[in-house]
């Protein structure tokens, strides 16, 4: 799953967990489609409550490849409106340019070094 998918997921994380029910048609589309394991499908309904259920399921799609993310979509038929805020979190996520967070991210690691113990830092 894409970098940019796995944020969407994350910021959305409660949202999802009180609007999806994962129990009925998202558990059954995810393990047809190869997406879920048998024992993952058997480890979510083991949780005692829908949001449980629903946190695990966002645990485990992260780690289940580069289809997981448009597969999980396709899955929410029952819910088309959290559909619709994760398309639309996923293109805003597209659109905003790559924060560098300023000129010591993009230093490489000898080049902060050196700037961290250089005297005119103060250090």
């Amino acid at each position: 799953m894409e970098a940019r998918d796995k944020q969407v997921l994350r910021s959305l994380r409660l949202e999802l967990g009180s609007e999806v029910l994962v129990d009925g048609l998202i558990l059954q589309y995810l393990y047809q489609e190869g997406i879920l394991t048998e024992n993952h499908v058997q480890e979510i309904r083991a949780q005692s409550t829908g949001l449980r259920k629903t946190m695990m399921l966002l645990d485990i799609l992260p780690t289940r490849g580069p289809k997981a993310f448009d597969t999980f979509l396709d899955s929410l038929q029952e819910f088309p409106w959290v559909r619709e805020k994760l398309e639309k979190s996923r293109e805003e996520a597209v659109q905003e340019p790559p924060s560098t967070g300023g000129r010591m991210e993009e230093m490489t690691s000898w080049e902060s070094r050196d700037f961290l113990f250089r005297p005119e830092n103060g250090r």
